[in-house]
Formats: structure tokens, C-alpha cells, sequence
């Protein structure tokens, strides 16, 4: 039988980049390995037209226009909803597929031996066409704050970072996480966890289901075998200040969420004392005003929302 896939992609003023996007879904479509039943267009409250005059495009294309911006996760299970698909494909805006992006995932998914496998990305492509690296361990609190005074950029082999940077990303292996650009999941277990934790506005939220499908017995694989290009940084480079606050409070969500009281508890102080000056240091070693500014302006957001957590932590032991 041929397995069935819906496509969810969530726009927040992403320009041209939607349309090109959409366009590529269309060439990787013409293939006999999988039948596109949706392709859901959540668009999060943009002002720049990204989601309009879409409806020429020869897709089966539908399109939820959220009044306003809902975050990524919720937006992702607001396109999910209902999904009747084998497979969800959670795919960014800035994304440009090849012609056997959807193909050969899907294959590998259908192979007998592929059952345990839950989460599937590709390879990725930079805009200099580099291989990204895209995959990444399950982060511990050491991981943390080796990174929070950069020890993992001094001394990466005493201290491997959170992405797997020290790995070329030339084959296929099993891995712990793939990037959420391109974020293939079986829809049985995507239902079966919950879909994504909505705590998480963006970022963080993709690793935390990563994570609960390996407690739950489920494989994440990196295929190498077929590419697509990714931008990377999208809209939010428009926005660091508040790029930087949604990293930084989803890191403490996730701490609470996963650590242990005392762990997370001193992840989140490491994060909102130590990392800043490491932050501004660096900054000024590079003489970056507007790196400067922009961290200046990404903690104030943060230590300004620190009062929330704070009670939210007291009464429910999880922000």
C-alpha cells in the first residue's frame, strides 16, 4: 500500500521564501513511493503577505491563518490536527527540496528493518552549498554550561557542543536529534506523545519530542543519501534580540522539564548571570556594537519575564 504524507509548514513572514519553498514540494512530488495528501500552510499572524497568492500552486494546499503569532509548536500541532497521513513532514519555510527529498525518506521508512525508526532527517545544505550540521546529542547540564563560557568552541574534543560539529555529516547514520528544518515522523507516534510540548514558543521544542520518542523506544536517523538546502536563521535574524530570549527561555524550560530541580535550577542562574558577560565579553573582543546590543537587549526581555518563572516554578515545579 502507498504510505500517505502530509506536509506542515509554519510562515512568519518569510518573504519569497514560502512561495520557492511550496514550489520545490511540488517537483519532489512526481513520485510513486508516497501519495502528498496535505500540504498545510500555518501561518502565524504575518504582515508581509508571505501566505497570499499561493492558490495557483498544483498542490493540495490549505492554509490556517492564526490572528496571531500562536509560536512554532503550537502552530505545528495546529497543522497536524486530524492529519489521517502515515508520515508528518514538519518542514521550515526556508527550505528548498530536491526532487527525491520526500522519496527516499519515506522508502527508508517503509524498509522491514526500518520499523524502529521514528524520526528521520536529510542532509542539509548551506547557502555556500557546505553540509550543514544539522544533528545533535541530547544535551546534560554539563553541556550546558560548557557552552554558556564556550568551552565547546576552546576545547572541542574535552568538551563536544551540543551539534555534533566535530562530524562531517557525509553518512547515514542513527543519531540522537535532527534539525526540525526538515522533520520526518511517523504520525502514530507524533499523536502517541502529544505532538510537540507548546511550553516551548520556538526553539527547544523539536529536542524535547526527540528526546521523549528515544524514552519511549523510537530510533532518530540521519539520511545523507538525498539533500535540500536550508537558509538557516530565516525571519528570526530580523529579530536576534528576541531570537536570543525564546533560545534562552526555552533552555530553561527545558532544564526544568528534563533535569533535576537542582540541575535546572542552576542551569537557569548560570544562564541569566554567567553567560551574559561571557556573552558581552565575547562581543567586545569582537568589537560588535551590534552583537552588544543585541545581548544587552535579549536578557533585559529575559530577566523581565524571570518573575513568571519564578512563580511558575513554585507552583507547578515546571515554568
Amino acid at each position: 500500500m502507498t504510505p500517505f504524507m502530509d506536509i506542515i509548514i509554519v510562515n512568519w513572514n518569510s518573504g519569497g521564501q514560502l512561495r520557492d519553498c511550496l514550489e520545490s514540494i511540488t517537483n519532489a512530488n512526481n513520485q510513486d513511493s508516497f501519495k502528498l495528501n496535505r500540504v498545510v500552510v500555518v501561518d502565524n499572524a504575518s504582515w508581509d503577505g508571505s501566505a497570499d497568492g499561493l492558490e495557483d500552486l498544483k498542490l493540495p494546499l490549505s492554509i490556517i491563518r492564526n490572528t496571531e503569532n500562536r509560536g512554532f509548536a503550537a502552530a505545528c500541532n495546529q497543522g497536524a490536527k486530524a492529519s489521517v497521513a502515515d508520515y508528518l513532514l514538519f518542514l521550515n519555510p526556508d527550505t528548498y527540496l530536491n526532487d527525491d527529498s520526500l522519496a527516499k525518506p519515506i522508502l527508508l521508512m517503509e524498509e522491514d528493518f526500518s520499523q524502529q525508526i521514528g524520526i528521520i532527517g536529510i542532509q542539509l545544505l548551506d547557502n555556500n552549498d557546505e553540509i550543514a550540521r544539522t544533528c545533535a546529542r541530547f544535551p546534560t547540564p554539563g553541556r550546558f554550561f560548557s557552552k554558556m563560557i564556550g568551552l565547546d568552541r576552546l576545547f572541542p574534543h574535552i568538551f563536544p557542543g551540543h551539534f555534533m560539529s566535530d562530524w562531517d555529516h557525509r553518512e547515514s547514520r542513527e543519531v540522537d536529534h535532527v534539525m526540525g528544518a526538515f522533520f520526518l515522523v511517523r504520525r502514530f507516534i507524533f499523536e502517541e506523545l502529544g505532538g510537540f510540548d507548546e511550553q516551548f514558543f520556538v526553539y527547544f521544542e523539536d529536542l524535547d519530542f526527540s528526546l521523549r520518542a528515544r524514552q519511549a523506544g523510537w530510533h532518530c536517523f540521519y539520511l545523507a543519501e538525498t539533500k535540500a538546502r536550508h537558509k538557516g536563521g530565516g525571519t528570526s535574524e530580523k529579530v536576534k534580540a528576541l531570537r536570543l530570549f525564546y533560545s534562552l527561555q526555552s533552555r530553561i524550560l527545558y532544564g526544568y522539564k528534563h533535569f533535576g530541580w537542582w540541575s535546572a535550577t542552576s542551569l537557569m542562574l548560570g544562564t541569566l548571570l554567567l553567560e551574559p558577560l561571557a556573552r558581552l565579553t565575547l562581543s567586545a573582543f569582537r568589537r560588535s556594537s551590534g552583537e552588544i546590543h543585541e545581548t544587552i537587549k535579549g536578557y533585559s526581555i529575559l530577566w523581565g519575564k524571570l518573575p513568571l518563572f519564578l512563580k511558575s516554578i513554585s507552583e507547578h515545579g515546571n515554568p
